[in-house]
């Protein structure tokens, strides 16, 4: 879910710390300094989706452990992938957003999941401070050079946060 900062800005990773924009800058070509917009739009271009695993949840603070079993609702990423067959990789932004998806949305995917190639990477928040910089930025720019080999533009993306969040 988005941190208090991107709540705020209305932009995804919009806390000036997270290294999202600057792990797809490189690979989509816009600076991470650019207007959300334009980043937006050359994600958009390059074909990637960016979409959070959960629509809403309640939640004290910005950590992932603090967001509450109840209250919380799962994103219908089953039908966004029936929807756009052409997707091929779900580049998920760390451990908590990984076991969402293992747990609640792999299993409504049927053999859909067959034809994704599905990764969990390093959290990108400044809070996640387990795995290096360099190494985060290592491993995004892997994954992302392997997701946009052949750049499909079939691909949709939603850069509004569509979420909202509930106090305890």
């Amino acid at each position: 879910m988005p941190s208090p900062a991107s709540l705020a800005a209305g932009q995804y990773y919009a806390h000036p710390r997270n290294l999202f924009w600057t792990a797809v800058a490189e690979a989509v070509g816009v600076p991470a300094s650019a207007p959300y917009r334009r980043r937006c739009a050359d994600l958009r271009r390059a074909g990637i989706a960016l979409w959070d695993v959960l629509a809403e949840c309640r939640r004290a603070g910005s950590s992932d452990s603090a967001i509450s079993p109840r209250g919380r609702r799962v994103r219908d990423i089953a039908r966004l992938l029936r929807a756009h067959p052409t997707i091929r990789f779900v580049l998920l932004n760390g451990a908590f957003a990984a076991g969402i998806f293992r747990r609640e949305i792999a299993p409504r995917l049927g053999r859909r999941i067959e034809s994704l190639r599905v990764v969990c990477l390093p959290s990108t928040s400044p809070a996640a401070a387990a795995v290096s910089r360099t190494e985060k930025l290592r491993r995004w720019r892997r994954a992302l050079e392997r997701a946009l080999g052949p750049r499909s533009r079939d691909a949709v993306t939603s850069c509004k946060i569509r979420c909202r969040r509930r106090r305890s």
